[in-house]
Order: structure tokens, then sequence, then C-alpha cells
């Protein structure tokens, strides 16, 4: 059974769920009140789009979206930096939902384009992008400070 979701941007109530989100997301349990001022923080940014999916007016999904103009892209380009359907609705378009929302929120805000990174573990999260006709181009590197 595929939903039709109601896709709308977060607000400040949704803070509880999104938490659990991406703790699970993260495998973490994540300092609640630092992800609270951070959630709150990001509300009033400009750059930040935050996208939750309803089904039945329970938050099912989540996408966040953060927004930079980078030099070697020459615009504005978005970056997915958290997607999240809960277990119980994966494999019924709510993770194609959110991207299409934000895919159009992409070309009303001129962006150049979308950019996503995965975990190297998530394959089937690899798989869904490529589906969505992402296409790999980089590696990433990281290094921690704290």
């Amino acid at each position: 059974m595929n939903f039709a979701a109601y896709i709308r941007p977060a607000d400040y109530q949704d803070v509880g769920t999104l938490y659990r989100f991406i703790c699970e997301l993260e495998e973490s349990d994540l300092n609640a009140s630092a992800f609270r001022a951070v959630f709150q923080r990001n509300l009033t940014d400009r750059r930040v789009h935050y996208l939750v999916a309803e089904v039945a007016g329970e938050v099912v999904g989540f996408i966040s979206c953060h927004v930079q103009y980078l030099l070697h892209h020459t615009g504005k380009v978005g970056e997915i930096q958290e997607l999240y359907v809960m277990p119980e609705y994966r494999n019924q378009q709510i993770g194609r939902q959110l991207v299409a929302a934000l895919e159009e929120l992409a070309a009303e805000h001129g962006f150049v384009n979308l950019e996503v990174t995965a975990n190297q573990k998530r394959t089937h999260t690899h798989r869904f992008y490529q589906q969505l006709t992402f296409r790999p181009s980089h590696f990433k590197f990281v290094k921690e400070f704290q």
C-alpha cells in the first residue's frame, strides 16, 4: 500500500518527533537540549528547509536541506542532510514524496542542484537516491574535533 502523505514545513511542535527520528537515524542518543536549540535556531534560518510527511495526522517522515552559495557550482546548492521515514511506512513512497517536495522547493528557489551524502554502510540509501536520478560523484572525508 502506498500512502499519499501531506508534506508541510516542520515547526517547533515537531521537535520531539524529529529528535526521535534523528536519534534512530544516527543510531545514537543525541543531547536533547542541544538538539532543541539547534532545531529552534534553524527554523528561523532561511537557508535551512525542514519538511515533514504526515499520514492521518501523524508525522511519519522528515527531510532537511541546508542551502549555500558555492563558488564551484556558481550558484545556490541545497544539500540534503537528513531523510528519515518511520520503519512501518518505508517502501510506501513517503521518502520519494519528501524528495519530490524538496525538488519543487529547489526549483522555486533557483537551486543549481541538490546534493546528498549518505553513510557508506547504507547501500539501500545509495540505491534509493540513484533511483531518483541522483548520481554518485564525490567522496566525503570527515575529521572530528569533539
